[in-house]
């Protein structure tokens, strides 16, 4: 695929009845391949500018383009939500099957995809997201983290080319959302780009890109390092705890300069 995977361009999105648009004049435009942290308070647009790059709503002014097809022609929605899924908040609006594997098969089944197919996705999706074991339990028996895991699972079983989490982690507790990023991690590394709404900034350290939303307008887009050096105390947000520990390690020595802020990379720069 030539040119990004998102291109968004003068777009406004304005809910019926409000009184002034959710997103107004937004531009982005997202490579393959890339992770980013979309941040913002309550009612900055990050929710709607989601559902525009899944097709879910359409700009009412400007245009979205997802993999160079325009979310506004209605015959490409259903391709377009296949190759970018959308993972909410609350993973019991996703779950659709009383068994887990029968949820995760749900979606490539709609496709019409071969049996064989079908157990291979399904199965590749179960490891990738942990839950193999649990594949005959009942969904309505899982934990909170294991259901936001079983949404991601029937998500990956469509294989797309595009995750958007939409604050996907706020049911997890610590171990549960440790587990959940990883997971995003091995899939950002086969090429699965990532596009995170978060308000918990220890998330935010995975992230190839930061991206701040204010009412309903893009604030800041750059780097990482760019925002926690210079504009994070400008748009109020906390130092999370893994770039505090980077600083004092890099501070003393005791890691190299291009270490990245996540527990797993500091673990691995401190035993060598």
């Amino acid at each position: 695929m030539d040119g990004p995977i998102f291109s968004v361009r003068g777009a406004e999105y304005a809910y019926k009845g409000a009184s002034c648009p959710a997103i107004e004049d937004v531009n982005l435009s997202v490579a393959s391949g890339e992770w980013v942290a979309l941040l913002g308070t309550n009612g900055s647009g990050k929710s709607t500018l989601a559902k525009m790059m899944n097709a879910l709503l359409v700009p009412t002014r400007g245009v979205c383009f997802v993999m160079g097809m325009d979310t506004s022609d209605a015959e490409l929605a259903a391709f377009i939500r296949r190759n970018v899924a959308l993972v909410f908040q609350n993973p019991d609006d996703q779950i659709v099957a009383s068994i887990v594997e029968e949820d995760v098969a749900f979606g490539p089944e709609n496709l019409g995809l071969p049996s064989d197919a079908i157990r291979a996705v399904v199965e590749r999706a179960l490891r990738l997201t942990g839950l193999s074991e649990t594949r005959r339990r009942g969904s309505h028996s899982l934990s909170g983290g294991q259901k936001q895991r079983l949404a991601l699972a029937g998500a990956l079983a469509m294989e797309p080319k595009a995750l958007i989490l939409d604050e996907s982690t706020s049911m997890l507790d610590p171990e549960g959302r440790a587990s959940f990023l990883d997971c995003l991690r091995e899939l950002n590394a086969r090429g699965i780009t990532v596009i995170q709404i978060t308000h918990r900034m220890e998330e935010v350290v995975h992230a190839s890109r930061i991206v701040v939303m204010e009412k309903g307008k893009i604030a800041w887009d750059g780097s990482p390092y760019i925002f926690w050096e210079e504009k994070r105390a400008a748009f109020g947000f906390d130092i999370p705890p893994e770039l505090e520990l980077l600083r004092s390690l890099r501070a003393g020595g005791f890691v190299p300069a291009g270490t990245r802020p996540a527990v797993n990379d500091l673990l691995e720069a401190l035993c060598l």
